[in-house]
């Protein structure tokens, strides 16, 4: 789990002309809530914020007038076009309080000899961890397996002081035979109209 430090700045300005005013200075508008506090609306610095998302269920370290508070990301809007971020919303945590998030799920190994497939059912799973101890993803062994075999949420590993609150009978990953298709053979009437 990264920790990334960021200055922000309470904006007094909303709306949408502020909101784009404060983009053209290479800023992101953003709110952060929890804890029963009222939201507090903050910009962001654009190119920092920026990096520090690439890292799934990032925690940052906020500086907001002198005060130190810690956050997760909750929701990242982007540009549909450009990819920019438009707006962020940040939710307020403590060390040692448990958070539910989204991991991702990675595969390690070679499949037993043959044609199979490895199909993805579910590319993340929700668990319970604390949020200064957030894994960026769990890894899944798919190493000798063949056609039919399935991997649960229950028979995944997780980290120590993690748990599972995805279903523990949802399959995760499947293993299924490759078929190989028939070539289409062509009709009389296709060549005729050539």
């Amino acid at each position: 789990m990264s920790e990334v430090k960021l200055a922000a700045d309470v904006r007094t300005s909303f709306g949408k002309g502020a909101a784009r005013s404060i983009r053209r200075e290479n800023k992101v508008p953003g709110v952060i809530y929890g804890h029963g506090t009222e939201p507090v609306h903050v910009t962001l610095p654009g190119h920092e914020l920026l990096l520090a998302l690439r890292t799934a269920n990032v925690l940052l370290s906020l500086d907001i007038d002198g005060k130190t508070e810690l956050a997760i990301p909750k929701a990242v809007q982007r540009d549909a076009i450009k990819g920019y971020l438009v707006h962020v919303d940040l939710l307020l945590v403590k060390k040692g309080e448990k958070v539910t998030v989204e991991v991702a799920v990675e595969t390690e190994g070679e499949l037993a000899p043959g044609s199979f497939l490895v199909e993805n059912v579910l590319n993340t799973l929700s668990v319970e961890a604390e949020a200064t101890h957030i894994p960026t993803s769990v890894t899944v062994s798919i190493a000798g397996l063949e056609a039919g075999a399935a991997i649960h949420a229950k028979d995944i590993k997780l980290p120590a002081g993690t748990t599972l609150a995805t279903d523990p009978e949802a399959v995760v990953i499947q293993i299924l035979a490759a078929q190989a298709e028939e070539p289409a053979a062509e009709t009389e009437a296709e060549g005729a109209e050539a």
